[in-house]
């Protein structure tokens, strides 16, 4: 995978580790080499390392908390105050529509903080005033958005230092505290985490873990787990670790390939030789996979912020594709699928998809620029051939009619004279992990612009 870990072998015994004593117990599926961080020395587990079974006991630790510390209203509070907007408000309390001088809003009827992303930041606060002095470590940004990231900066929640690609775990101490963010982190960290007897805030989102479970149910029944992702996020990385075999595909193309090495060339010849599907995938497939014998038995999974209508399309290609290679009569033995898409991505990709039918000057997309259900968000704008800017943060806006916004394929893009002249409509929307207050401050500084053009005609 492309991102890697400092490990730590589990002792058989040891009195300072926090843990249940099942935990020093796991039975594993395959062998697994680990190394220590800070020693250059290697040391192999012998038995079979089962993730399930690991992460069921690691919850059950005292040092393990993924509920709070009781100062839910008070956290609550605080972030209304940080994040909300009148602006919003009052789209909100007016059907989704607004007029302020010569600017109409339509706001998208999904969008922002998801409950998943909302309930991450809650426990983080949380988790500082329940240890206002202790170390506190992220083992990646909380979420995709650089205001909340950092806000939890200026609250003294850092992460752990990256150095050529690898987490500098060893930066960690007994004693400190650890938050596992939104997008969960992979069993490799969770048991480098466990050895260290540190504090862990697990703020993974409920449906990422609901993913996790699928993919350990794809393991139990021996199929491969055909992952619908970016083999670097940090959520992929997390479900692959959970994953037996796996191939993480990127979009439909990706899917076609593997589809057409299935059927031996027969779909569409996109396909060649064992060793060019390795090649292509060499970041994406579980160690020691071999499609010959690995594409038998397949199910879908997904990244939770990927876009919904594709996910689905992979999953009725690969069943078709199955179905073609063993047979209609036979397609439970080949195929496995659960519902793995996310209600909030899924909503609010809808509610974008409803939006770009309204009649519409230009779509402002609000999101973090590493954020990839806003990226979606943005992509469904791009497609329907709307002028669509997506922005991470009010910033990008000025100075004057300028903006800097990028791509859904990952352009930085900069553009003189974007708002055009005269009364205008404006689609709005933000990723879910973005505050209502970040999407309010870009839509003031629109409003600013067009005051002072109408000024200029005055």
């Amino acid at each position: 995978m492309a991102l890697s870990a400092h490990l730590c072998r589990l002792p058989a015994t040891r009195a300072d580790i926090a843990m249940p004593e099942s935990l020093t117990r796991i039975r594993c599926r395959k062998p697994l080499s680990v190394r220590c961080s800070g020693d250059s020395s290697s040391a192999a587990v012998d038995s079979e390392f089962d993730p399930k079974v690991f992460r069921k006991n690691l919850t059950r630790s005292k040092n393990y908390n993924r509920k709070g510390f009781g100062y839910k209203e008070e956290t609550l509070q605080l972030m209304n105050r940080e994040y909300t907007s009148d602006i919003i408000k009052t789209l909100k309390e007016n059907g989704y529509e607004y007029t302020w001088g010569t600017v109409t809003v339509k706001l998208a009827e999904a969008y922002g903080f998801c409950w998943g992303v909302e309930r991450a930041v809650q426990i983080a606060y949380e988790a500082r005033k329940q240890f206002p002095t202790e170390t506190i470590w992220l083992t990646n940004e909380i979420i995709h958005n650089p205001t909340v990231n950092k806000r939890l900066e200026e609250m003294k929640v850092q992460n752990i230092p990256l150095e050529e690609g690898t987490k500098q775990f060893e930066v960690v101490n007994k004693g400190d505290v650890v938050i596992l963010p939104a997008f969960g982190a992979a069993v490799e960290e969770m048991l480098t985490l466990s050895e260290k007897n540190v504090q862990i805030v697990d703020t993974t989102c409920p449906w990422v873990a609901k993913v996790w479970n699928t993919v350990e149910k794809h393991k139990k029944g021996d199929y491969t787990s055909i992952i619908h992702g970016k083999y670097a996020h940090e959520e992929t990385v997390a479900t692959a670790s959970f994953a037996g075999k796996y191939v993480i595909v990127k979009n439909m193309a990706e899917a076609e390939y593997v589809c057409d090495y299935i059927l031996g060339g027969e779909f569409n010849g996109s396909s060649s030789t064992r060793e060019a599907f390795l090649e292509k995938f060499k970041f994406a497939v579980s160690e020691g996979f071999d499609p010959d014998r690995d594409l038998i038995k397949v199910g879908i999974a997904n990244q939770t912020t990927m876009l919904k209508g594709e996910t689905e399309e992979i999953g009725r290609l690969l069943e078709r594709t199955m179905m073609r290679k063993f047979g209609v009569e036979n397609i439970n033995e080949h195929f496995i699928s659960f519902n793995t898409i996310c209600d909030a991505t899924q909503e609010r990709q809808d509610a974008m998809y409803k939006l770009v039918e309204e009649d519409l000057d230009l779509m402002l997309v609000v999101g973090g620029w590493n954020s990839s259900n806003t990226s979606h968000l943005q992509e469904i704008a791009e497609e329907r051939g709307i002028p669509s800017y997506w922005i991470d943060s009010e910033q990008r806006i000025g100075p004057g009619n300028r903006i800097a916004y990028k791509l859904n394929h990952g352009e930085l893009v900069e553009k003189e004279n974007w708002l055009p002249e005269g009364p205008i409509t404006i689609g709005v929307t933000s990723g879910a992990s973005t505050p209502d207050k970040v999407v309010e401050d870009a839509l003031i500084k629109i409003f600013d612009l067009k005051r002072e053009e109408a000024m200029q005609l005055v």
